[in-house]
């Protein structure tokens, strides 16, 4: 017999479970927009003595650091402001909310990434035809400081979620910055003490080289969660079958799609096919519970049918 009004809706137990995931993910960015305030600052800082170092000693790494840290700095403003925008609720004119402008951010910033690579490398390639002298001893001193500070940016960076994008995007410029410092305190003391001037853009483009491989992953990345791909880790055919022995009562899972918002927030809808005598409340719970205990799914839309699928285009994903 036909159930004249099918179950589509997410259980109460698992608004409650949403609920909680929402006030801890709003806890959580506002941890990560801290922490970006922080970098910002710390960035900015050392973005001020590197120009001013390589202003004042003449020492064209320096200045070339300054203009890294000038665009990382950019990169950490854009992401710190898209961590504040993803923490504004849900509205009626955008239902999730605005959290997926940190998968935005964090593509725009590995494209820029590419920018950057470009530079570093064309900036190696004039340096390795026309080297130029480098006041070592203030070289020295000031990419020990930016060091420090880049070792302290990463770190706060670092503690981020493994899909939180803009995070990754931001970490991926400070690394950027973090092994031109390592590269500039190389080349200053193979300056200082081997007269080496070949160094400084030979590092600089095997950096160039790490830089862009990561940003390659970043954006291939990004480009799956916009394109609503399925999450990483997941399968929607070992999904469908977990479901479908989770009860006798369950014949069928199909209409099942799979994506993530942002920042570790997996979606699903899916469509349940239950025999005619079972308890639609009961299969509801266990397939919620199904979902968040065992896919991480905690926000799903899940309908109860005890005929067939009523749309047309039912199975073409299952």
């Amino acid at each position: 017999m036909h159930d004249p009004s099918p179950h589509r809706h997410t259980h109460p137990a698992a608004h409650a479970r949403a609920h909680g995931e929402h006030g801890h993910a709003h806890v959580r960015g506002a941890s990560r927009a801290r922490r970006f305030g922080i970098s910002l600052a710390l960035t900015l800082l050392v973005l001020v003595v590197e120009a001013a170092g390589g202003w004042w000693s003449g020492s064209l790494a320096l200045l070339a650091d300054a203009g890294h840290m000038l665009v990382d700095a950019l990169a950490l403003g854009l992401a710190l402001a898209s961590a504040r925008i993803a923490l504004r609720p849900a509205s009626a004119r955008y239902s999730f909310g605005l959290t997926r402008i940190e998968v935005l951010a964090g593509f725009f910033n590995a494209l820029t990434q590419f920018v950057l690579v470009g530079f570093i490398a064309w900036e190696a390639v004039q340096r390795l035809l026309t080297p130029h002298p480098i006041a070592s001893g203030m070289m020295l001193g000031v990419a020990l400081v930016g060091l420090l500070a880049n070792t302290l940016v990463l770190r706060l960076l670092h503690e981020h979620e493994a899909d939180d994008l803009n995070m990754a995007a931001a970490s991926l410029h400070v690394l950027g910055d973090l092994l031109g410092s390592v590269a500039t305190v190389l080349a200053a003391m193979a300056v200082r003490w081997l007269d080496w001037l070949w160094v400084d853009p030979l590092l600089s483009l095997l950096i160039s080289l790490l830089l862009l491989r990561s940003a390659l992953r970043l954006v291939r990345r990004a480009a799956h969660i916009l394109l609503e791909g399925v999450p990483e880790g997941l399968d929607s055919a070992v999904l469908a079958a977990a479901l479908r022995g989770l009860d006798p009562a369950i014949e069928e899972v199909h209409h099942l799609h799979l994506w993530q918002l942002a920042a570790g927030q997996r979606m699903a809808t899916l469509h349940v096919r239950v025999r005619g005598v079972a308890d639609a409340e009961r299969v509801l719970r266990l397939v919620h519970g199904a979902l968040a205990e065992r896919f991480d799914i905690r926000h799903a839309t899940v309908q109860i049918e005890r005929d067939d699928c009523a749309s047309a285009d039912c199975h073409a994903r299952t």
